[in-house]
């Protein structure tokens, strides 16, 4: 591993235990690596062990005993509560949930897109948010200490775009659902926020970033998971805070291009 994993720990970050849901790849797989990098210890969750075999092999090269790997389908209510369980279990307490799964649909307008896919893309991607805030959300109230919630949101939340329906739709309600879940949560000492990237690492759904992948951008470079694997360490770290309720753009700034 090309990092210098000692002088990467953060105090504030040492044995805190972080919930990330689509752990298996891209952007909740190098979250893992980055967090456990920080001192942190991981509960990496998706939909399969097997899907999630890498990540446990990379957080395992830095400590192996800072991962712990659930299988949980995040848009059904009684998974959702088993796993917050499991998570705290195992640990002993949860400081940090990163809401990162989501599914998109592609290539449809409203006029066609099928009511089934709709309900799909919104229960994976809005509703698996509400439910891992509210089942792990009581799991950091009840430990006593604080703690953060990072929801994934998107620059597509922000515009329309001509081949998606319901997935703008889904990270638009997660961008105002962070609002609300900061004002709510505060007594608590719960942190929330949101973080936006665009076009990072593979599209939505697929495992492999195309070739010819456009991505216009201030920067000049194609983001990577890294990119926004940086900036949720540092929004969950002591660092920030003074910073909750607010929507972090992490796009290379392509909001200002029009992208």
């Amino acid at each position: 591993m090309a990092h210098d994993v000692q002088s990467d720990v953060d105090r504030s970050l040492v044995d805190k235990v972080a919930v990330i849901t689509g752990a298996a790849r891209n952007v909740g797989a190098a979250t893992a690596v980055r967090l456990a990098q920080a001192g942190a210890r991981v509960v990496a969750v998706d939909l399969t062990l097997e899907s999630l075999a890498e990540v446990v092999d990379a957080v395992g090269a830095i400590d192996s005993h800072a991962i712990h790997p659930i299988a949980c389908d995040v848009s059904d209510r009684d998974a959702v509560a088993a796993m917050a369980q499991e998570a705290s279990d195992r640990f002993g307490r949860v400081d940090i949930l990163i809401n990162n799964v989501a599914t998109t649909d592609r290539g449809h307008t409203v006029l066609d897109l099928p009511e089934e896919d709709w309900a799909s893309v919104i229960q994976v991607g809005l509703t698996s948010t509400f439910l891992c805030a509210k089942y792990v959300g009581q799991r950091i109230r009840d430990h006593g200490a604080g703690g953060v919630i990072v929801n994934l949101g998107s620059t597509s939340a922000f515009k329309g775009r001509t081949n998606v329906v319901a997935y703008s739709a889904s990270k638009a309600g997660v961008i105002n659902l962070t609002r609300s879940m900061a004002v709510q949560l505060a007594p608590f000492g719960i942190r929330v926020v949101s973080v936006s990237p665009n076009r990072v690492g593979s599209p939505v759904g697929q495992s492999e970033v195309p070739a010819d992948r456009e991505q216009r951008n201030l920067v000049g470079r194609v983001g990577r998971p890294e990119d926004i694997a940086n900036a949720i360490r540092f929004v969950v770290s002591d660092q920030a805070s003074f910073i909750t309720g607010i929507d972090l753009l992490v796009d290379g700034g392509s909001q200002q291009m029009g992208n």
